[in-house]
């Protein structure tokens, strides 16, 4: 990676920015693209590009530290005239006011402190013209993002926030509350008591998810087998999350305790428990209809044995994996559907469900892929390894816990079981260290590329924006829908 010209001042504006532009050159390596970190006078600070070739050709141009890029000097430029306008432009070609710049396209964008609210510098990015260029914007809208989010929490007065929120929510001693923070962990002497290692794994996992859930309480159950209530909230300016933690929290009632309509229908990703909730929805043990078999049987078979089931009254039904199912099998399932007698649970995967199917079901349960619920992988994984190796044999360290925490899981379930089973045959005693996992599953998961994660931002406002239709979507992005769903797989979105 070229990194000649990273920077290395000790201003507040080089510190916040080196760890973001840190990840854009792993993640970037070998790509035709550079990015230029100014100060609010426009004078270049550093420069990152993640190309050996390009990085000699943007030094021929002259871009390089101390060089000022102001617009009363060289005209209209991706840095100079963000500096002058607060605003962010994005300047293709000819557009430069510099013939040396005419064959590349540029992006900058205002660094703004987020409490003193004055201009620190400009964050641009710039590559070979005729590349789509679309992301540009986002990309490094988000990078500007991070960094201000670093200026403000170097900030005394966001440490001050932090510690203020903290004693307002300790005032009562006996209360169970911790405030995280980058770098900064405050729990009262509750908490403590409260929580063991694991516990504190599963406890950061709720706050990381604050953000998208604002306010909402979730169940924990704590490794001494204790339940309780998190509840998460944002503290304001301080780039923080308070977790207030309600002991002897009620149980859940049990789904079979519930009187779901019928049909009902139960969706999720592969792996997810989708055959376990529609188990446990039901009072009695079920028959299956599998979709799957319809390969091997034959249509007209797997029909004939969807009539003799649904056709006659009986213990509950289960039609597993329902998006395999034709336009015809559906429209004869759905037809059965109306008249059984049966309670009758449809499982299917969030693609590929027909509409009539769909809009039959009288209730739907969406079960949560596993990366969307990370609080629950603590205890799960415990839970597994004592089922593999027996209760007490073997105990998952908080280090271990946390880095399978961060794991993706595309796999959810099913593979979280695997990867326990193939550590309970490794290690049979003892405490179970980062180490002792399979090879592939040590390490910390990569962050995505800043442009994964601007490609994502663009697709997820797109589909909103289009009301869930992805071919409007597709069309306002001028992609094929065939593409636009490959993106949607490939960057896993929900």
């Amino acid at each position: 990676m070229t990194d000649r010209t990273a920077p290395r001042d000790t201003t507040p504006l080089s510190r916040a920015a080196e760890p973001v532009l840190e990840r854009f050159a792993a993640e970037l390596d070998g790509s035709p693209v550079a990015l230029v970190l100014a100060d609010h006078t426009a004078k270049v600070v550093g420069v990152r590009s993640a190309n050996l070739s390009f990085h000699r050709t943007i030094e021929e141009l002259g871009i390089t530290p101390g060089v000022s890029f102001g617009e009363d000097e060289i005209g209209v430029n991706a840095v100079g005239t963000p500096v002058e306008t607060r605003r962010g432009l994005l300047v293709r070609g000819p557009e430069h006011s510099l013939a040396s710049f005419h064959t590349f396209t540029c992006y900058g964008h205002p660094i703004v402190h987020p409490i003193t609210r004055r201009l620190e510098g400009v964050l641009g990015i710039g590559r070979p013209s005729g590349e789509d260029d679309r992301l540009f914007p986002s990309l490094v809208q988000r990078m500007v993002r991070d960094i201000e989010d670093r200026l403000q929490l170097a900030s005394p007065n966001a440490q001050r926030l932090l510690l203020t929120a903290f004693q307002r929510a300790a005032r009562r001693r006996d209360r169970p509350v911790i405030v995280l923070g980058e770098g900064l962990v405050l729990a009262t002497p509750a908490a403590l008591d409260l929580l063991q290692p694991a516990d504190h794994v599963a406890v950061r996992a709720c706050a990381e998810q604050a953000p998208s859930r604002p306010g909402e309480t979730q169940r924990l159950d704590l490794a001494s087998g204790r339940a309780v209530a998190v509840r998460c909230a944002p503290i304001d300016g301080g780039h923080g999350v308070l977790v207030d933690i309600i002991a002897d929290a009620p149980a859940h009632r049990h789904d079979r305790d519930r009187e779901p309509g019928w049909p009902l229908l139960v969706v999720g990703e592969p792996g997810s428990g989708r055959t376990t909730a529609a188990k446990e929805a039901t009072s009695h043990e079920p028959t299956t209809l599998d979709a799957a078999e319809i390969v091997r049987q034959g249509e007209q078979a797997w029909a004939t044995a969807m009539d003799d089931v649904l056709g006659t009254p009986g213990q509950a039904v289960i039609v597993e994996n329902a998006q395999l199912l034709s336009e015809r099998m559906t429209a004869l399932l759905v037809q059965r559907l109306r008249d059984t007698l049966r309670e009758v649970v449809v499982v299917s995967t969030p693609d590929g469900l027909r509409a009539p199917l769909a809009g039959l079901c009288a209730a739907r349960r969406n079960l949560l892929p596993l990366r969307r619920r990370r609080h629950e992988i603590p205890r799960l994984a415990q839970w597994m390894l004592d089922d593999a190796a027996g209760k007490g044999r073997t105990r998952l360290t908080a280090d271990t816990l946390s880095v399978l925490t961060a794991q993706p899981w595309p796999g959810n379930l099913s593979e979280l079981r695997r990867v326990v089973q193939a550590i309970a045959e490794v290690r049979s005693a003892g405490d179970i260290l980062p180490a002792d996992l399979p090879e592939s599953y040590r390490g910390r998961p990569s962050p995505d590329s800043p442009l994964r994660e601007a490609e994502r931002e663009v697709i997820v406002a797109a589909i909103e924006a289009a009301g869930g239709n992805k071919q409007k979507a597709a069309t306002a992005l001028g992609v094929s829908r065939s593409t636009l769903y490959n993106r949607i797989r490939a960057l896993r979105i929900d």
